[in-house]
C-alpha cells in the first residue's frame, strides 16, 4: 500500500511564487516612479524665461516694447496681444504692423507695435509659448494708454 511520510516537495512552490511577485511589484513601481520623474524633469526644462520688459508710447497708435533685463528669448516663442488681438508676430491685418526683434531677443532689443484699433485701457500681453506647445505663460502686461 501507500505510506504517507508527511513530507512533500511542494513546500518550495510558495516561496518561489512570493519571490516572483515581489520582483514584479518592484519592476512595476520602478517603472511608475521613473515615468513620473521623467515627466517632471521634462516640465522643469521648459520653464518660461525670466525677463523684464518696458513699454513706451511713441505715437497715438504705437508703442515700443523693450527687453529690459533677464534671459535671451527666441522670438519664435513670443507673441504680443493688444486687447486680445495678436499683433506680434502676425502682421496680416491692415490695422496691425510691427518692426524689429531679431532672434534671440537680448537686453536692449526693441520692437515697435502699431495697432490702430487699440482702445485706452486695452491690455498688452507679452506671451511666451512653451516649445513643446503644451502651455503658454504671460511674461509681462501693460495697459494701453
Amino acid at each position: 500500500m501507500f505510506e504517507h511520510t508527511g513530507q512533500t516537495d511542494e513546500r518550495a512552490v510558495s516561496p518561489v511564487i512570493g519571490v516572483i511577485l515581489m520582483v514584479a511589484i518592484t519592476v512595476i513601481m520602478a517603472t511608475m516612479i521613473g515615468s513620473v520623474f521623467l515627466d517632471y524633469a521634462g516640465q522643469v526644462s521648459n520653464q518660461p524665461p525670466q525677463a523684464a520688459f518696458g513699454y513706451e508710447q511713441t505715437d497715438t497708435d504705437e508703442i515700443r516694447v523693450t527687453h529690459v533685463s533677464g534671459e535671451r528669448i527666441d522670438n519664435q516663442h513670443l507673441r504680443i496681444t493688444v486687447g486680445g488681438d495678436e499683433v506680434y508676430p502676425d502682421d496680416s491685418g491692415a490695422d496691425i504692423s510691427k518692426t524689429g526683434w531679431a532672434s534671440p531677443i537680448a537686453v536692449g532689443d526693441t520692437v515697435d507695435i502699431e495697432h490702430t484699433d487699440a482702445d485706452s485701457g486695452d491690455t498688452v500681453r507679452l506671451i511666451w509659448q512653451n516649445p513643446s506647445g503644451q502651455s503658454a505663460n504671460t511674461l509681462s502686461t501693460w495697459q494701453w494708454p
